[in-house]
């Protein structure tokens, strides 16, 4: 996109200086914003939003920029990715150098940045994503990092009591974008869910009996949180911060197991808990992909097999606090429905979801899930597409 010097109307012109349009700067917000509405891809909006001041501020007053997560895919992040670097000296013949990656789905021959520092994700346990941001712990204290633009907050410290054995977090969630009034920090730990709004001094703390809180999720107005059990429950924040159990029952002979390690993904108006198997039949082995829908119309709510996922595609990543996620119509940026795509270390691996089959997934693929103290790759939107609070 020109800058906007190259773009001004020559002083000489013979439009009327009343309109006073003098350059493509001065543009209204409401022809800016059927600009926007036209985008095609990640690299449109931030070559829009960084184009000029009123550009940016136009981008800024959009009224729903949460639409854009469904209309492109998430952004793959490689954490010490190796990337060529000729101007460095030679290591065993390779000039290489270790940062973070960013993959568009979409085009993977656009070169996307990331601003998280390295001693970031390089000292720090990884506790989970949430709504552009990097959640990171140590040593009691956490950090809430930007992944595109760098920006940190620092929560206080983790009331832990008594020496915190094995420092590990199992899940890290905001509950809505840090720029929103009620915003809050959720972070589970081996025996406890801290809770912290955003700008308060203090945390509280729901002590877990047997649970350890895997995954968080918002589906139609109400938190739902999965433990590793994958019991699921309903997660309420006032006026103190509780958990009650949802009953269910599973529809099938394929249950979750902590082998298989399910995602749990908002997908439309469904909530899914997706599970990959690998099958045995003699002489050969396959990985199968199956979502079961929670149907809440029962008591107690059922787990019922999805046979087909229509127009969706899901993303997912390995570390069990990555952030999944669900994308409607992926053809219209040259995806596939009913695909899953997976975070790995080289790109991303896709796979056939449900009845679904794809051919160029070997049965010998694995996808693990599991909990690691670094960064693994994973999926992410920007901030920028939930400041309007969506």
């Amino acid at each position: 996109m020109q800058s906007p010097s190259k773009l001004c109307v020559a002083s000489g012109s013979a439009q009327p200086a009343a309109s006073g349009l003098q350059c493509w700067a001065d543009l209204p917000d409401g022809p800016l914003h059927s600009i926007l509405a036209l985008s095609g891809s990640f690299r449109d909006l931030l070559a829009f939003a960084a184009t000029c001041r009123s550009w940016r501020t136009a981008f800024s007053s959009y009224p729903s920029k949460s639409t854009f997560c469904a209309k492109f895919p998430p952004l793959l992040i490689q954490f010490n990715a190796r990337v060529k670097a000729p101007d460095l000296p030679s290591n065993n013949g390779r000039h290489e150098l270790r940062t973070c990656k960013v993959i568009d789905p979409s085009n993977k021959n656009v070169a996307l940045r990331c601003q998280i520092p390295q001693e970031i994700y390089q000292k720090m346990h990884f506790a989970g994503t949430s709504y552009g941001e990097l959640i990171c712990c140590l040593g009691g204290h956490c950090l809430i990092v930007d992944v595109f633009s760098g920006a940190e907050v620092s929560p206080p410290c983790l009331p832990f009591s008594g020496k915190f054995a094995g420092e590990f977090y199992y899940s890290g969630t905001l509950t809505a974008p840090l720029t929103s009034p009620n915003s809050h920090l959720l972070v589970s730990t081996e025996t406890s869910l801290f809770d912290w709004p955003v700008g308060s001094d203090s945390w509280s703390e729901l002590q877990l009996s047997d649970a350890r809180i895997e995954q968080i999720v918002e589906f139609n107005g109400q938190f739902i949180a999965m433990d590793d059990s994958y019991k699921i429950y309903s997660l309420q924040l006032s006026p103190q911060i509780g958990l009650q159990e949802i009953t269910t029952e599973w529809v099938g002979d394929l249950s979750p197991s902590s082998y298989s390690k399910p995602w749990l993904v908002v997908c439309g108006d469904m909530l899914l808990m997706v599970t990959c198997f690998s099958t045995m039949c003699p002489g050969s082995s396959s990985l199968v992909c199956i979502p079961h829908h929670l149907d809440m119309s029962t008591n107690p709510h059922k787990w019922v097999e999805v046979n087909q996922l229509d127009n969706w595609a899901l993303f997912v990543g390995g570390d069990v606090r990555s952030r999944p996620f669900s994308c409607l119509r992926p053809e219209q940026w040259g995806g596939r429905s009913k695909w899953l795509y997976y975070a790995s270390r080289h790109s991303f691996i896709v796979h056939g979801v449900g009845d679904e089959r794809d051919p160029s997934a070997g049965p010998d693929i694995e996808y693990e899930r599991r909990w690691s103290r670094k960064l693994q790759p994973l999926w992410v939107y920007p901030s920028m597409f939930y400041s309007d609070g969506q």
